[in-house]
């Protein structure tokens, strides 16, 4: 998580790049922090016009140390894809303007427009969102950009998986096992690569309901070129830290009922789950942390890492 203040002023290089994308006659009246990121300061802007009207637009920043160095890479990635989407059905904000280098802002900067709606992590409703979720990403997977984004990068590894206290270490041992065999043969696809309930929007007054609507799809920083399972195993990962063990191994089905495509095998499928779980488990305090801000209070450091471990279970479990 970033230490930097998003509370803060903008930085008078910052708010001057910004000033510059707007109509004429416009101006920055106020700023909000928007939660719930971890690698970037997300701001929610209000632009005020002369004839007394206003309308908002989100500004990402790269600030912490930890992640500038992958800032260049994230903020032309997000500006390229938000340059394809338009037009697709996959609902994405509109790019105003990047600053990939800190060229002309005080760090590393995306201006884009905001989208109505909001993030849900309820449990209630999950049944009706799911179908959603799934259906959204097969029309991710669909996408044919003129020129590919970069190949996926996974940066975790075998080594790296962080067993929860009190796991089965026998279990967690077979999984990392799993993952040093040779990657499966796949069909690339476009990749969102953090499709998760924490990036979707849903219509603010239909979200808990059987009518319930998703608004917007954010958070393109990481799009790439990879399998369809990397994004499915991903979101499959977090449904089953935020709403419980089942419902991660309920979405790879719900994502083949929308008419995805995965792995023809439930070995091959096996390893792409297992890779992310256990990518996962680096990242369990900041994402328990994450989720009690927003309002899950019960989703404790111990709580997510037990679900993770009864997930992990439940894969190695499978018929291989």
């Amino acid at each position: 998580m970033t230490s930097h203040d998003a509370t803060a002023p903008l930085r008078p290089q910052t708010l001057a790049w910004v000033s510059r994308h707007l109509e004429a006659g416009e101006r920055v009246v106020r700023t909000e922090p928007l939660h719930g990121g971890v690698t970037a300061d997300v701001r929610r802007l209000t632009i005020a016009a002369r004839d007394g009207g206003t309308r908002d637009l989100v500004l990402r920043s790269y600030v912490d140390p930890f992640y500038l160095r992958d800032a260049e890479s994230a903020l032309n990635r997000e500006a390229a894809a938000l340059t394809l989407l338009p037009g697709t059905g996959v609902p994405a904000p509109a790019l105003v303007a990047a600053d990939p280098t800190a060229a002309h802002c005080a760090y590393p900067s995306l201006l884009m427009t905001r989208l109505e709606g909001r993030t849900v992590l309820d449990d209630a409703g999950i049944p009706t969102r799911l179908p959603l979720l799934a259906r959204h990403l097969v029309a991710v997977h669909a996408l044919r950009p003129t020129e590919r984004p970069p190949e996926y990068v996974a940066l975790s590894t075998p080594d790296t998986a962080v067993i929860p206290q009190h796991a089965d270490r026998a279990v967690w041992s077979a999984a990392a096992d799993a993952i040093r065999t040779p990657r499966p043969p796949y069909q690339g696809r476009f990749l969102h690569r953090d499709f998760q309930p924490g990036n979707i929007l849903f219509d603010s007054a239909t979200a808990l309901t059987p009518s319930a609507r998703i608004t917007g799809v954010i958070d393109w920083a990481g799009a790439s070129w990879g399998p369809s399972d990397l994004d499915v195993a991903h979101c499959s990962t977090v449904l089953a830290l935020l709403h419980g063990p089942t419902w991660g191994l309920r979405f790879p089905d719900a994502y083949e009922s929308a008419g995805g495509t995965l792995a023809p095998t439930r070995a091959q499928r096996r390893y792409w789950q297992v890779r992310d779980a256990l990518a996962a488990s680096e990242e369990v305090g900041i994402i328990s942390r994450v989720w009690r801000e927003a309002g899950r209070s019960e989703l404790t450091e111990r709580a997510v890492g037990e679900r993770l471990h009864a997930y992990v279970v439940a894969l190695m479990g499978a018929v291989g």
